[in-house]
C-alpha cells in the first residue's frame, strides 16, 4: 500500500509540473498577444488621421522643392491658398465642393504616388481642412501620402524660413 502512495504521490509531482510548464506557456502567449494589441494601438500615437511617420518636415520637402534632380512629390494645398512652390490649390477642404474637387484629382492617381497634403491656415489642433483631407487618402487606399508638419501655420513654419514660394 505504501509504494502505491508514493506511485502516486510521484504521479500527483508530474502532474502538478505538466500543469506549471501549461499554465507559463499559455501565460507567455496571453503576454504576447497583449503586446500585439498594444503595440497597435500605439501605432496611432497622435489619435488623428496620421501616424507620426506620415509627418513630413518643412525643411525636408524645401530641399526636395530646391534640388533640380530630386524626384517632386505631387502637392496638394486643401487651405486658403497655393503659397508654396509647385503646389496644386484644392480650396479649403471644410467645404464639400473643394473635397469633392480633392477626390476627383486624387481619383487620376496611382495609390502609390507620393503625395504631399498641406493647410497651413492655423495649428494643426485647430485646422478644419486637414483631417478630413487625410481621411478621404485613407479611404481611397494611398500607400505614400504624408502631411506637411506646419504645427503653427504656413507663415510660422515655412515663409518666415524662406523655404520655396510659388510666385
Amino acid at each position: 500500500m505504501k509504494e502505491y502512495l508514493n506511485f502516486g504521490s510521484l504521479n500527483n509531482k508530474q502532474n502538478n509540473l505538466s500543469m506549471k510548464i501549461k499554465l507559463t506557456f499559455l501565460s507567455a502567449i496571453a503576454i504576447g498577444l497583449i503586446a500585439i494589441v498594444l503595440q497597435s494601438f500605439s501605432l496611432k500615437t497622435t489619435g488623428e488621421p496620421w501616424k507620426k511617420e506620415q509627418l513630413m518636415e518643412p525643411s525636408e520637402l524645401a530641399a526636395i522643392i530646391n534640388n533640380p534632380n530630386a524626384k517632386k512629390p505631387i502637392i496638394y494645398s486643401v487651405g486658403p491658398g497655393a503659397d508654396i512652390k509647385g503646389s496644386i490649390e484644392m480650396g479649403a477642404a471644410q467645404e464639400k465642393e473643394n473635397l469633392d474637387k480633392f477626390k476627383a484629382a486624387l481619383s487620376k492617381l496611382d495609390k502609390n504616388a507620393e503625395i504631399v497634403l498641406l493647410c497651413g491656415c492655423c495649428p494643426f489642433e485647430h485646422c478644419p481642412n486637414i483631417r478630413p483631407s487625410f481621411e478621404l487618402m485613407n479611404e481611397m487606399k494611398f500607400t505614400n501620402h504624408k502631411l506637411l508638419n506646419l504645427p503653427h501655420n504656413l507663415k510660422v513654419d515655412w515663409i518666415d524660413k524662406g523655404y520655396p514660394m510659388n510666385q
